[in-house]
């Protein structure tokens, strides 16, 4: 409660929430999150929930020319739910609907930061180390969470159900688990996984990076195979009830998760029984672990075959230039790779993590806990069998099933982050989890000091000491350092301060006809549908072919097109206005080549890599610059009927008269 609070006092002083219009309010919500935001409040609008559905599931007002299931496409049950609750509960006149949908949100992350607590507290036995996890994730939030900024996106409802999860999953791995304790951690598991499910179209892949963690962890022997399995179960059901309320959901079929799933279970069911740690046992291990990843590889391949889906060929062709197996002049394609976070991690992302103290810790802990983890493993092909109960004398950490499974889980969330930096904030979360159990955890000091064979001291009685002594020190050491700023951040007064957007907004809402079409940049096109409920040609998002190819159309007013070129694409899609923004216009990079008419010149052949970026013969100038000097043949197409210092809107004439 302390979190969502703080979030809710932050968000207010940044953007002086209160005391703006709801015109003003609107617009804080930008890009992506301007479109979920929007249809909220076409929830909250509708006579009754059903019809408001069923206009979700229909839409034709969004979008010129194309009828979407907005709920599908967009993953809207968050907003279903929260227009749900806040009429059924009478919010309506308690509440205004922005503040009770942003509440949602931040208690949301309340129960994220819950979740991280009780984790890290499972894990290592003491509340400390729940309090230290919270404090990283806090004073590390630029990295931990995107909420500050994007209040609305899928991640933010998704990810609190999945740290639940994970909460479940680790006390349900513990081996001193009681019957009733089991139960109500498989319970919690099930239902958080299917919510998770439902959250987030990309649940089914971060599930998939676990599912491979919990197959590792089965292949190695390190935890009863029917606890694996079951949790095997919850993610088939989930992903079977998953694909029936997302109105049959083909990517939920063809996800890896599931092939993955069913390659698992085929195997243990061909599996033969042997002697375990004979030569025979060992020999059928190394097969079943090669049946599982053919099996999973062969059952994607015809899934893919045989269930109708829409093939994300773009992410499968940016992965490949991104990794550098291709080459290509595809404005799509390299607009995505110059988005930073679909960019390697920089350095001040290490070096924040690394004043935070975090990162070393992290390092420290993540040693200690793998290292330990190969010596059990070699210890089980040795023939030599797991202690049924560890004792802190024992210094075996590697032996836990929930130490294990956190450890090969980072690993690999940390192998994704690093070569994706919007990864980090699956990532960074649990490096908190993890190095504060660590720090926090007597077996961790304990385990090292066997491996150092300390005799001066009784290892036990130091481990116990360091085990509360480090973590309070660190706690001081940030409460000294980071709460200052924190109070700071509360206590200073921001402002959100955009009349340019605002004094448009009112324009459109004033003057343009209620049945008009705005064309411009995705971003934009959000803002003025959330805002205004204008229909637009294109939407800020990623997931569609067709919405890709639109953007990529629109955003030719920033090449160098004539003016009838660009006039053909804008009446293609029915638009009626068209607004240039000066910022994207003359645009001043700090990334050589990926201003957004930089690209748009590679992708027309007007810049040629080979030759230094000389540009080459283009007898047409850039379209945004030509179409405010008001001659022909612009003037011909298009009428200036709105100017700021931001934006330029112009109505696409219907009948072209051409003068001389």
């Amino acid at each position: 409660m302390m979190y969502a609070l703080y979030l809710s006092a932050y968000h207010e002083r940044k953007f002086w929430f209160s005391n703006r219009q709801e015109l003003e309010r609107e617009i804080t919500f930008q890009g992506d999150s301007a479109i979920y935001y929007s249809y909220y409040k076409d929830m909250l609008k509708a006579p009754s929930f059903e019809r408001g559905v069923y206009e979700l599931t229909h839409n034709n007002n969004t979008v010129s020319l194309k009828t979407i299931n907005a709920v599908q496409q967009m993953s809207l049950y968050p907003e279903l739910i929260a227009s749900v609750l806040y009429q059924a509960t009478g919010s309506n006149e308690i509440i205004e609907p922005v503040y009770f949908y942003i509440g949602i949100v931040f208690g949301l992350q309340g129960i994220y930061v819950a979740a991280l607590f009780v984790t890290s507290w499972l894990m290592s036995g003491t509340w400390l180390a729940g309090m230290l996890t919270v404090s990283w994730f806090i004073i590390n939030r630029v990295d931990t969470t995107r909420i500050e900024n994007s209040i609305p996106l899928r991640e933010n409802w998704a990810l609190p159900y999945f740290a639940c999860q994970v909460a479940a999953l680790t006390g349900y791995l513990k081996s001193n688990l009681n019957t009733y304790g089991e139960r109500f951690c498989y319970l919690l598991m099930s239902a958080s996984t299917y919510t998770f499910m439902m959250m987030w179209e990309y649940s089914h892949y971060l599930l998939f990076l676990q599912a491979i963690s919990l197959f590792l962890l089965d292949s190695f022997s390190l935890e009863r195979s029917d606890k694996v399995h079951e949790v095997y179960k919850i993610y088939i059901f989930s992903l079977f009830l998953g694909y029936l309320l997302q109105f049959e959901n083909s990517a939920l079929l063809v996800s890896p998760l599931l092939s993955l799933v069913v390659a698992l279970m085929l195997v243990k069911c061909l599996q033969l029984n042997a002697k375990k740690e004979t030569l025979v046992a060992k020999i059928m291990k190394v097969i079943n672990f090669y049946l599982v990843c053919t099996l999973t590889v062969t059952l994607n391949i015809v899934m893919k075959i045989f269930v109708p889906h829409e093939e994300n060929g773009h992410m499968l062709k940016f992965l490949e230039v991104k990794f550098g197996l291709n080459m290509t002049k595809n404005f799509t394609l390299n607009w995505l790779l110059c988005q930073k976070s679909l960019q390697a991690p920089s350095q001040e992302f290490f070096l924040r993590l690394t004043q935070s103290s975090l990162l070393p810790f992290y390092i420290l802990v993540l040693i200690i806990c793998f290292l330990s983890m190969m010596q059990v493993i070699f210890r089980r092909n040795n023939g030599k069998s797991l202690k049924e109960t560890v004792t802190l004398e024992d210094g075996r950490i590697g032996e836990r099933p929930e130490i294990i499974y956190h450890v090969i889980h980072t690993i690999l969330l940390g192998s994704l982050a690093m070569v994706i930096e919007g990864l980090k904030y699956l990532w960074t979360p649990y490096v908190c989890m993890l190095a504060a159990s660590g720090v926090c955890s007597s077996e961790l000091w304990m385990t090292l000091f066997k491996w150092l064979r300390l005799r001066t001291i009784h290892p036990v009685l130091l481990a116990l000491i360091l085990s509360m002594a480090v973590p309070t020190i660190i706690g001081l050491s940030l409460w000294k350092e980071f709460f200052p700023r924190l109070m700071t951040e509360l206590t200073e007064l921001q402002e959100f301060y955009d009349p340019d957007t605002v004094e448009l907004m009112t324009w459109i809402k004033r003057q343009a006809p209620v049945a008009a079409v705005f064309a411009g940049s995705p971003q934009l096109m959000g803002v003025i549908k959330l805002c205004t409920g204008w229909m637009v040609t294109s939407l800020p998002l990623y997931n569609d072919e067709d919405l890709l190819k639109r953007n990529e159309n629109i955003y030719q007013i920033y090449s160098k097109r004539s003016a009838e070129d660009v006039y053909k694409i804008l009446t293609s899609y029915k638009a009626n206005y068209l607004i240039v923004e000066d910022a994207i216009c003359n645009e001043v990079g700090t990334m050589r080549g990926c201003r957004v008419k930089d690209l748009l010149d590679i992708a027309n052949g007007h810049v040629v890599y080979e030759e230094g970026d000389r540009l080459t013969y283009s007898k047409y100038g850039r379209f945004c610059h030509e179409v405010k000097i008001n001659y022909s043949p612009y003037v011909n197409y298009f009428t200036r009927v709105y100017w700021n210092r931001s934006y330029f809107v112009y109505k696409i004439n219907t009948v072209i008269s051409f003068q001389s």
